[in-house]
């Protein structure tokens, strides 16, 4: 299947801003699966794995593996579930807490410098490239 150009251009577009996403996390000690596990707990509370490892779209083993290395690392814990003593909820240490905070705080800070410097209409044209990006992403 072959692309006209302007969908290669955003392909490579969308890839050079993950990756530079990425680069501004500023640490190589999480893979991207262990980062979206930390930023999800921290951000919507504790999660059972199951619902972790649909969010992040990885296998129950591969997201086994990846909470395995954040609980090694101190950023979160495994506690009984309240609700339902089968399960098990990942919870975000304090240490957890404050790495994602500062992977935010850098990420916020390189991002909004960034979009200050555009025009509204730039502005404009981005938060409706955003939605369809997000719509797009979640089909």
């Amino acid at each position: 299947m072959s692309f006209p150009e302007q969908d290669l251009g955003l392909i490579g577009a969308v890839g050079r801003m993950y990756r530079r996403l990425r680069a501004e996390r500023g640490s190589d000690e999480l893979n991207d699966t262990q980062f979206t596990v930390l930023a999800m707990v921290t951000r919507e509370g504790p999660r059972t794995p199951s619902e972790l490892g649909a969010f992040a779209g990885v296998t129950p083993p591969s997201m086994h593996q990846a909470i395995g290395c954040l609980v090694d690392a101190g950023l979160v814990v495994r506690e009984p579930d309240p609700h339902d003593g089968r399960k098990v909820l990942v919870v975000p240490t304090a240490t957890g807490e404050q790495f994602a905070d500062e992977v935010r705080r850098r990420r916020h800070e390189w991002l909004g410098a960034r979009l200050d410097a555009l025009s509204p209409e730039e502005r404009q044209t981005l938060a409706a490239a955003a939605r369809i990006l997000r719509d797009i992403a979640d089909s």
